[in-house]
């Protein structure tokens, strides 16, 4: 194999790559998005610096489910993302993600900084209820609920647009050879080519149980404040670095030796 063949290799392994080169488009994506109130020192503690918390504290638990994704098939995810502030401006930093598919496992964490973890994640219309449920190691860990289609936004696909674009902010983690941090990076990402299908709203309940593997627990409802169900088109571009950790030590270790 050639130096440029290595050059030219989507992902690990050489061998069969996990998946292949993105951007990577979504058709019919559907969420599940149950926002409620918790703890404003849970929140502050969950969120690395320099994000800040927005005025409200509040969380959005997430069910997504993707039954047609360019190079990753077909799964879903649920997982928690916290609203907040960097440099002014209002960003969705995603804090757990769990899903059942190896490659945007792979693509995700190696690509974007997603915190992605395989579990059993399922959303899922049983009668009159939209019903997501995630299972860790085969333990139920979350299960939110919302009435099936009570209010229609479909003709206005304004919420849905603004909701997915806005820039969501990963914590970008991978060791060296050594051990030690050697990408410790905020991350930023935004949607493009929304193409919203659907959009309603209604009353939920999210019900979360402590897991020390899958600790979505660790943000406790104290309120429901409402749930969002909407379909959409959408493509996950590349990100870009918007803080880099290991760059900031470098340079304050240098500047404390000067110092010196």
């Amino acid at each position: 194999m050639r130096k440029e063949d290595v050059l030219r290799l989507p992902s690990m392994p050489a061998a069969g790559p996990s998946y292949p080169a993105g951007p990577y488009r979504f058709i019919d994506r559907e969420f599940l998005v149950i926002t409620y109130e918790t703890d404003p020192d849970l929140i502050r503690a969950g969120l690395p610096e320099p994000l800040e918390p927005i005025d409200q504290p509040i969380v959005h638990y997430e069910w997504i489910r993707m039954p047609d994704s360019s190079g990753f098939g077909s799964y879903t995810e649920s997982g928690l993302v916290i609203p907040a502030r960097l440099h002014g401006e209002e960003v969705s930093f995603v804090s757990q993600m769990y899903l059942d598919d190896d490659p945007p496992i792979a693509a995700g964490r190696e690509i974007w900084g997603f915190p992605k973890k395989y579990a059993h994640p399922k959303l899922e219309i049983v009668k009159d209820t939209l019903t997501g449920t995630l299972e860790y190691a085969g333990q139920l860990v979350a299960m939110g609920t919302m009435g099936y289609k009570h209010e229609s936004m479909a003709g206005n696909g304004d919420l849905t647009r603004a909701t997915l674009s806005k820039t969501q902010i990963n914590l970008k983690m991978i060791p060296g050879v050594d051990g030690h941090l050697e990408v410790c990076q905020l991350v930023a990402i935004n949607l493009i080519d929304i193409v919203p299908k659907g959009s309603w709203m209604g009353p939920g309940r999210l019900h979360l149980v402590p897991h020390v593997n899958a600790p979505v627990a660790d943000f406790p409802v104290r309120r429901v404040v409402g749930a969002h169900h909407y379909i959409a088109d959408l493509t996950l571009p590349f990100g870009r670095v918007v803080h880099d950790y290991v760059k900031e030590a470098a340079a304050a270790a240098a500047t404390g030796l000067a110092a010196e």
